[in-house]
């Protein structure tokens, strides 16, 4: 039997970005310059228009010296983690 994880919450996702960004006074200009990658993207990641990609995520973590694994959480916020198989 095959069991599918729930759907990511991308909105929480985008939520953690903003929140991160404003928690330290940035504009999207300030992350742009900050993470490599163009404003044009943040605005779309911020306003979910895009998912981005891992490498995409990676540069904004560390722009914002976040861990990847802390901004990712955010995607699983109030899911069950699975059972182990030994249960």
């Amino acid at each position: 039997m095959t069991i599918f994880p729930p759907d990511p919450d991308l909105a929480a996702l985008r939520l953690e970005l903003s929140r991160l960004r404003a928690a330290r006074g940035w504009t999207y200009d300030e992350l742009a310059a900050r993470s490599g990658l163009a404003r044009r993207t943040l605005i779309e990641l911020e306003q979910g228009r895009t998912t981005g990609t891992l490498t995409t995520w990676h540069a904004v973590a560390h722009a914002l010296n976040a861990p990847l694994d802390r901004l990712f959480a955010t995607l699983c916020s109030g899911h069950e983690p699975p059972a182990s198989p030994d249960s």
